[in-house]
């Protein structure tokens, strides 16, 4: 463990720290806030129910049921159980961190951003990719930008967002799976 722990600390030291400019400190505060995030999956969600009806809204039901397990899983059952502190509450750092946003008193791993962004992604790309293949890349850009946040800013170590990161995979693709064999896949509009 102290070996992972001390791979953390320089991933994050190189993160935070040396890779620090305005234009990231501005745009990394806006890809963690779940509003900025909102219209897209408010028109993902009116696109779905429009373009595909009753199986676009099983669609919509799942994609929130992928959001429910994602969240309460990485939030209510892991991060209580493993208890560990979030980097920028954790104060037997070797190096002083940059405070970019509020830290937060819960725990870190698993990232709850992680495993919910990584599992909307998943989900997306098994139950979407066949229509466009633009679905795959932008929804794993979307992931990967909402993960090297959560690290920016300190409120995650790496292997926080490597653990909700694994967990959100499988989780959506169970989801997807499910989706696609009880309800279809859906046909290219």
């Amino acid at each position: 463990m102290s070996t992972i722990q001390h791979i953390d600390e320089l991933i994050l030291k190189m993160v935070n720290i040396h890779c620090a400019n305005t234009m990231l400190d501005t745009l990394t505060v806006l890809w963690r806030n779940p509003y900025f995030w909102a219209p897209v999956y408010l028109f993902l969600l009116v696109w779905m129910i429009k373009s595909y009806g009753i199986k676009g809204l099983w669609w919509c039901g799942f994609f929130l049921m992928t959001f429910l397990f994602c969240d309460a899983i990485s939030a209510s059952v892991l991060k209580p159980l493993f208890h560990r502190v979030r980097p920028c509450n954790d104060f037997t750092l070797p190096f002083q961190l940059r405070s970019i946003v509020h830290c937060g008193s819960g725990f870190s791993f698993p990232s709850a951003h992680a495993t919910n962004h990584v599992g909307f992604a998943v989900f997306m790309i098994y139950t979407l990719r066949h229509i466009n293949k633009w679905i795959t890349p932008l929804a794993i850009t979307w992931a990967v930008v909402v993960c090297f946040s959560q690290v920016y800013v300190a409120v995650h170590y790496p292997s926080d967002i490597l653990g909700g990161a694994i967990l959100g995979y499988i989780l959506g693709r169970m989801n997807a799976s499910y989706y696609n064999h009880r309800i279809g896949i859906l046909p290219q509009s």
